[in-house]
């Protein structure tokens, strides 16, 4: 009996031993399935991009940078000075060949001219209009363009005569001075009233072919019709102006005394 329960003893100990051993060994073999588990999951997962797997830029370096700034400057403020210059250019210049095509030409009616004399002829000038009318009684003989006083009064407004004729006139207060040596002209375009003639030049007057005064009768103001260059427009300093032919056509059918009217 002693013995036999010695042995149910020794047996009973050993079967706690082994059931303990078993005991382990299942904790043991459950982590390590949980270990794998995690370790399947983690190699399950995608992996993450990071910031320093993304493809390298180098940054614009500040110089290059202003440089191409003031270059993209430089083009727009020169198209711009470009079409300002483009938008402020004056036009060309017409010739005076164009400028006097504005004017309508001299009208001449020779059947009316073919009974002037010195009793029944006169003359009209319209500053408005820039056109001259040589009149024979009512009706017009010569219906001419002209190009009076460029300022208003240069060419005063009234009831005047013919007080004067010179066919090969020269204008005692516009011209040139030339040399007194060679005759070349130094200067042009000068008034005597307010140039000086240089060392070695004398005054020449312009040129005022087939001139005739007008005048009021006192003396107090006078200009006078000659040949002249007709811009279009009134370009004179007092005087009318006329076409050549006509100043000449005039000249020869208008007696001293002979009427002048001016007016709009």
């Amino acid at each position: 009996m002693g013995g036999g329960a010695a042995m149910l003893s020794a047996g009973g100990l050993a079967g706690r031993k082994d059931a303990g051993k078993m005991a382990n060994m299942t904790a043991a073999g459950s982590d390590e399935r949980m270990e794998c588990r995690c370790e399947n999951s983690c190699q399950r997962l995608p992996r993450m991009p990071m910031i320093a797997d993304a493809p390298h830029r180098p940054p614009i370096r500040q110089p290059l940078l202003l440089a191409i700034i003031a270059a993209l400057a430089i083009v727009f403020s020169a198209s711009a000075a470009q079409a300002r210059t483009t938008a402020s250019r004056p036009g060309k210049q017409k010739s005076a060949r164009e400028l006097i095509a504005k004017q309508e030409p001299p009208k001449v009616h020779p059947r009316v001219l073919q009974k002037a004399t010195p009793a029944n002829v006169s003359i009209y000038i319209s500053l408005g209009k820039q056109r001259a009318y040589f009149m024979v009684g009512d009706e017009i003989a010569v219906d001419t363009p002209i190009s009076s006083g460029k300022r208003a009064g240069m060419t005063p407004k009234g009831q005047f005569t013919i007080v004067e004729k010179d066919a090969d006139h020269r204008s005692s207060l516009y011209g040139n001075f030339v040399s007194v040596r060679t005759g070349q002209v130094v200067r042009s375009g000068v008034s005597t009233r307010i140039d000086s003639a240089p060392s070695g030049t004398v005054y020449r007057g312009a040129p005022m072919k087939w001139f005739m005064r007008f005048g009021d009768g006192t003396g107090a103001r006078a200009e006078g019709m000659h040949t002249g260059i007709l811009p279009g427009y009134a370009a004179s300093h007092g005087c009318v102006r006329l076409p050549d032919e006509i100043a000449k056509l005039l000249y020869q059918n208008t007696p001293l005394g002979t009427r002048v009217t001016i007016g709009d």
